[in-house]
């Protein structure tokens, strides 16, 4: 019995009980929001939605739980080949008979079921390749600075830019889903500022990312239907809210709506009018992309607040744990990991709030996902593994002259 309580204990001293905590309670109010979501059937599908959701979370526990025990940066300094190529073949595997869309237009989802029947989840290789990014993409800097390299010198700006447009470019080659190439193009801004990446390299990249996109759409799109394209459309009705209601701006339109009827403290748990409705016209996509929506319809601004709180705790933490990591490389993974949440809670608030494009971004924690919810966990149990491997007396001192 020993042998079975003292990793647990070993847990409770070395790692980061505080960041479990903040990631529970989020998870925790993201299943109550979920519950809720998935009342209005009435059929008793909101079971299925609570109980792998739930398991989900169990099983990310335990997850965060031993990662805390691993030194990454000895593991992956070590099998770093071997990451590279897991990343690939993981994403490739999507153009197998298991990838499917659910007519979403991207291909992101490994249908397991089909080769494991009664499988409870599928699995999103781009949400678990985001954790081995992060980690190979920290290596990689770190690289470049024990050469005594500089960080903003073109040849070290290849290296690290290359990796990521290699990926940003398997992903939207082979999944389509450019709200998840944003999310790894801000874990590379974050991890790149962190480690001392001149401001002129943010401006010119984000000024010739822009300039490639207008080039994009204004030549190689058919001139005759360019600026009705779906994907300038999604930008447009941003700037214009009453552009296309019912095509394009539907899904805002209605989730806009949801926030602004909640008021200060919502219409009440499970009261929801559109939470609650069988209506064609009620929120869409409420479990998963627009779950802010509900928590603002049926408990208004003081529970979006909260949550927005829960949710700015974790990535603050990321940060302190980052601050007083023992090397530069675990600096890196937690900025990267902070830096990932950040943007994924900013492009999923914004959606809802119909001030930013619908991009298909869950929100951390919150939205119902099994594969998402463990994969967070994961993340954050690679920060706990930083901090169970704090920084030595001697250069703590050096630190704080």
């Amino acid at each position: 019995m020993s042998v079975l309580f003292s990793p647990i204990k070993e847990f409770f001293k070395k790692g980061d009980v505080i960041l479990l905590s903040l990631c529970l309670a989020a998870s925790g109010f993201g299943l109550a929001l979920i519950y809720s979501a998935t009342q209005y059937t009435g059929d008793g599908r909101w079971m299925r939605f609570v109980f792998v959701q739930l398991v989900a979370i169990l099983l990310g526990v335990v997850a965060y739980m031993l990662l805390t025990f691993v030194d990454f940066q000895l593991f992956v300094g070590k099998r770093w080949k071997l990451l590279l190529l897991f990343n690939v073949v993981f994403i490739l595997l999507l153009l197998t008979p298991l990838g499917e869309d659910y007519n979403s237009g991207n291909l992101n989802w490994l249908v397991i079921s089909r080769i494991i029947p009664r499988f409870p989840m599928d699995v999103q290789p781009n949400e678990i390749v985001k954790i081995s990014f992060i980690l190979l993409l920290a290596l990689q800097i770190v690289k470049i600075q024990d050469q005594e390299l500089d960080i903003s010198s073109i040849p070290s700006i290849i290296q690290i830019g290359g990796h990521t447009v290699f990926m940003l470019g398997l992903i939207a080659s082979v999944c389509g889903d450019f709200g998840m190439c944003v999310i790894y193009m801000m874990i590379f801004v974050s991890m790149a500022w962190a480690s001392g990446v001149k401001l002129r390299w943010f401006v010119l990249v984000g000024g010739g990312i822009v300039l490639a996109a207008v080039i994009f759409w204004l030549f190689f799109l058919p001139e005759t239907r360019w600026w009705t394209d779906y994907r300038i459309m999604r930008f447009r009705v941003v700037f214009d809210h009453s552009l296309d209601v019912r095509g394009r701006g539907w899904q805002q339109t209605r989730s806009v709506l949801a926030i602004g009827s909640g008021k200060l403290f919502g219409q009440g748990y499970l009261q929801g009018t559109q939470t609650q409705s069988l209506s064609s016209d009620a929120l869409p996509a409420r479990h998963t992309d627009f779950i802010y929506a509900v928590c603002g319809e049926e408990l208004g601004l003081i529970g979006c607040m909260a949550l927005l709180l829960l949710l700015s705790l974790i990535v603050l933490r990321c940060i302190w744990v980052g601050r007083h990591a023992s090397s530069p490389f675990s600096a890196y993974v937690c900025m990267g990991m902070a830096g990932m949440l950040l943007a994924q809670i900013t492009f999923n608030v914004g959606m809802c709030l119909f001030i930013l494009p619908v991009m298909g971004l869950t929100l951390p924690f919150i939205s119902y996902g099994g594969s998402s919810i463990i994969t967070l966990f994961a993340a954050m149990g690679i920060v706990s593994s930083v901090k169970a491997r704090p920084m030595p007396s001697w250069l703590r001192d050096r630190s704080q002259v």
